[in-house]
């Protein structure tokens, strides 16, 4: 049997992957976590033998949460399962130590499936996502700007375009407005923007707001 940790912030969304693991016979859910911090602490209390991580979870960013888990368990084979496109954090999470990414509008066998593979040793990921990685193993000089962020900038970055105020990122991410704002400047310099106007119609541009979910 197939022990799962699934970690997600929403319950409905958590009910639901059991029913569908529930009905395989071979893969069982043995634990949930709401947040980040309940991820670091159920994968310290006993072993799994996968780890189904939502990315957008309240407390500690989620490239940050899988490189911390593949720290203390290197071993641990990770599936990210996130509403976020393969053009926005694919490529990032994989690079963190994920082992596969799925995007929530997936079918049902398509998960049971990335998950059988990933258990057996493998890397499950759509065509779309292994053509970024190759890309981004072999970009150079002129990468897009976006990609020389940092993690926790990416994720200030796409707050910021999303209209959160820094006021508001500070909250949601636990940091203080003064380190945010030190963010939000960096980011500027390294994209080589002027102004938050500039950062949304580079957004747009490279179709990294998720209600372009469909482009690129």
């Amino acid at each position: 049997m197939v022990t799962i940790l699934i970690a997600d912030d929403h319950a409905i969304v958590r009910d639901g992957l059991k029913q569908i693991l529930a009905s395989t016979g071979d893969l069982l859910v043995g634990g949930e976590a709401r947040d980040g911090h309940d991820v670091v602490r159920l994968v310290r209390e006993r072993e799994w033998d996968l780890l189904l991580l939502d990315m957008s979870m309240p407390g500690r960013n989620g490239i940050e949460l899988i490189k911390q888990v593949k720290a203390e368990k290197p071993k641990l084979p990770i599936l990210v399962l996130s509403m976020h496109q393969e053009h926005q954090y694919a490529v990032r999470a994989i690079r963190a130590g994920a082992s596969g990414y799925l995007n929530k509008d997936s079918a049902a066998e398509l998960l049971v499936s990335a998950i059988r593979k990933i258990v057996d040793g493998g890397v499950f990921m759509s065509e779309a996502a292994a053509q970024l990685l190759a890309r981004d193993t072999m970009r150079g000089p002129e990468a897009p700007p976006h990609t020389l962020l940092s993690e926790r900038e990416f994720e200030v970055f796409r707050m910021i375009v999303h209209g959160k105020t820094v006021t508001d990122i500070a909250t949601e991410l636990m940091l203080s407005v003064k380190t945010v704002s030190t963010h939000k400047t960096r980011i500027l310099e390294k994209m080589r923007l002027n102004n938050q106007a500039e950062l949304v119609r580079y957004a747009i541009e490279h179709a990294l707001l998720d209600d372009q979910a469909g482009a690129g």
